[in-house]
């Protein structure tokens, strides 16, 4: 199978059933995206899928067909993904860390198609991202700066 990962061919053999998740950390060892639940409910495996955000954990790496993938890995190439990792680390969302690949990932994801989101944009574009350190205020304030709409 012929991937097409942050802009490069990359090649898998193996069951077209294999989670993507897998694919990406244990085949090509592109650790950022990372399992968490196994069931798509916390959003840790969060990657784009021609734009989208989709939970890898359960994507079987067979229905992508020539669709462009995007880890956290590559987001920061996109201008979107650049602002949204920069206010990250300017406003120091990150605690653990863990959920934080997927949280990015959303968060850019709603930014190209929604560049100036409201409150309930945010909440139904990250509803399914799960933080159990609870930096979801930091996470919404990092959202509305790379809009550019928080305080700089």
């Amino acid at each position: 199978m012929n991937l097409n990962i942050n802009g490069e061919n990359r090649t898998f053999d193996g069951p077209a059933d294999t989670p993507l998740l897998w694919v990406l950390r244990d085949v090509l060892g592109m650790t950022g995206t990372k399992f968490g639940c196994g069931i798509a409910q916390c959003g840790a495996c969060t990657v784009h899928i021609d734009g989208k955000p989709l939970r890898s954990c359960l994507l079987p790496v067979g229905a992508i067909g020539n669709r462009a993938i995007t880890t956290i890995e590559g987001v920061g190439a996109t201008p979107t993904g650049a602002r949204v990792q920069k206010a990250w680390l300017d406003l120091e969302v990150i605690q653990c860390g863990y959920c934080q690949s997927g949280q990015i990932m959303s968060a850019a994801a709603l930014l190209a198609t929604t560049p100036h989101p409201d409150d309930s944009d945010i909440d139904a574009a990250m509803a399914g991202n799960i933080c159990r350190c609870g930096t979801y205020v930091r996470i919404r304030e990092a959202i509305k700066r790379a809009a550019g709409d928080g305080q700089t």
